[in-house]
C-alpha cells in the first residue's frame, strides 16, 4: 500500500510540474558571441572581407575597382601659345627683329628690304607651318651682304631658344622636295653641333636683284647659331629660282619633321647622352 501511494503522489506531481511548464513563457537570453577568427590559407580579398560582414550593404574597396595602368602621356614642352622663340639684333649695320613659333599654323610677315629672301622666307613659314615674323633694315645701299646674314643669325638664335631642352622631338628630318626640274635634298639634325655641308649648282650670279652666293651663306649663319647639322643636295636643277626655292621648300619641310613631337619618346631627350645642347 506504501509503495502504491507514493507511486501515485510522484505521478501526480510530475504531471502537474510538465503542465506548469508548457503554460509558462520562458525568457531566452540573447548573447552577443564573438567568434574568433581563424587564419585561412587563402585569405580574402578586401572585396570579400567587406562583403561578408555586412548583409545589408556591399562596399567595393579601391583595390577591388579596376585599374587604370596606361601610363600618362607626357608633359608637352610647348606652352599654351606654343614653343616661341623672340631675338632683337641690333649692329652697326643692321636693326633685326625675328620671332618664331614653332607650333604655329604658317603665319607670315616678313619685312627685310630684300624682296627675294622675303620670298624665300614666306617658303620656310608655308612648308614648315611655323609662324614667322621678320622685319629687318640695313645697309643695303653697299649690298645685300649684312641684311641677309643677320636675318639668318637672329632667326637661328630664334629657333634655338623655342627648341628649348628639345625634349620629346624626332630631331631628324629629311626631305625631298621637287620644284618642275629642279630636286633638292635636305637631311638635318638638331643636335647642337654646328655644320654645313652645301651642294648646290646655282647656274646665275643672281636671281633678280639677289645674289645668289648669299644661299649658301644663309644657311652657314643660320647653323651657327641654331646649333644645327644640316645637308643641303642638289639632284637635279637648270633654273636658279627653281634651285634655291626647293632648297628652302625642301628644309622647310625636314625642320618640321624635326621639330615635331614623337608620341614614342614620350618627352625624354632624343640622344643617348641623356643631353642635346649648343655646343
Amino acid at each position: 500500500m506504501e509503495l502504491s501511494i507514493s507511486s501515485r503522489l510522484l505521478n501526480t506531481s510530475s504531471a502537474a510540474a510538465a503542465t506548469a511548464l508548457l503554460k509558462s513563457k520562458p525568457r531566452v537570453h540573447h548573447r552577443h558571441t564573438s567568434i574568433p577568427l581563424l587564419p585561412l590559407k587563402h585569405p580574402f580579398s578586401p572585396l570579400t572581407l567587406k562583403q561578408m560582414s555586412s548583409n545589408s550593404q556591399s562596399t567595393l574597396s579601391c583595390s577591388s575597382l579596376p585599374q587604370n595602368n596606361t601610363p600618362p602621356a607626357p608633359s608637352s614642352p610647348s606652352t599654351a601659345s606654343g614653343r616661341i622663340g623672340e631675338v632683337k639684333r641690333v649692329t652697326k649695320e643692321t636693326n633685326v627683329w625675328v620671332k618664331i613659333n614653332l607650333d604655329g599654323t604658317g603665319v607670315v610677315n616678313s619685312s627685310t628690304s630684300i624682296p627675294f629672301l622675303d620670298h624665300m622666307l614666306d617658303q620656310l613659314a608655308s612648308h614648315g607651318l611655323f609662324d614667322v615674323h621678320v622685319k629687318a633694315t640695313g645697309d643695303i645701299h653697299i649690298d645685300d651682304h649684312h641684311t641677309n646674314e643677320d636675318v639668318a643669325l637672329a632667326l637661328g638664335t630664334a629657333l634655338l631658344q623655342s627648341l628649348g631642352d628639345r625634349k620629346g622631338i624626332n630631331r631628324f628630318g629629311d626631305f625631298s622636295a621637287p620644284l618642275d626640274e629642279a630636286l633638292i635634298h635636305v637631311s638635318l639634325d638638331l643636335s647642337g653641333r654646328p655644320h654645313l655641308s652645301y651642294d648646290l649648282n646655282i647656274p646665275t650670279a643672281r636671281v633678280g636683284t639677289n645674289d645668289t652666293q648669299l644661299v649658301e651663306h644663309f644657311f652657314q649663319s643660320l647653323v651657327n647659331t641654331s646649333g644645327m647639322t644640316l645637308h643641303i643636295r642638289q639632284l637635279a636643277g637648270k633654273n636658279s629660282h627653281h634651285i634655291i626655292e626647293a632648297t628652302f621648300k625642301a628644309f622647310a619641310r625636314a625642320l618640321r619633321q624635326a621639330t615635331e613631337y614623337d608620341p614614342h619618346r614620350l618627352g625624354t631627350i632624343p640622344s643617348s647622352k641623356g643631353v642635346l645642347s649648343r655646343s
